[in-house]
């Protein structure tokens, strides 16, 4: 593990898909933290020593929903990067310094798209 490694949360409600998405990150070599939904999400957000670099969350999650809580994300930590993954990418309204990767997506979509977001 390196010391400059970058940490992503993942929010995602559908097991399978929260495994799949933080396999890949993994194997590209990024901490990753998990969460089920918005609550998980934002006890790890509100730890100040807890490092992230960047909130992938799905959209569609049960309670809070996923601009709901980035935008609670963003009151925490205003600089953090956010991207949503959704079904319907192109239906989505998202602020414009949030980003969106449609689902579903590629292993190398989604490594390109974290990889422009972490600087």
């Amino acid at each position: 593990m390196s010391a400059n490694q970058s940490t992503i949360l993942v929010v995602e409600d559908d097991g399978i898909v929260r495994m799949l998405i933080v396999d890949v990150l993994e194997e590209l070599e990024f901490k990753v933290l998990e969460a089920d939904g918005s609550e998980q999400a934002l006890e790890k957000l509100e730890d100040p020593d807890q490092q992230i670099d960047l909130m992938m969350t799905d959209v569609g999650l049960p309670g809070m929903d996923g601009r709901e809580l980035a935008n609670e994300a963003r009151k925490l930590r205003p600089t953090l990067p956010i991207l949503f993954a959704s079904g319907y990418a192109e239906n989505i309204d998202v602020p414009a310094d949030m980003h969106v990767i449609g689902k579903p997506f590629s292993i190398d979509q989604l490594r390109d798209k974290v990889k422009s977001l972490i600087k």
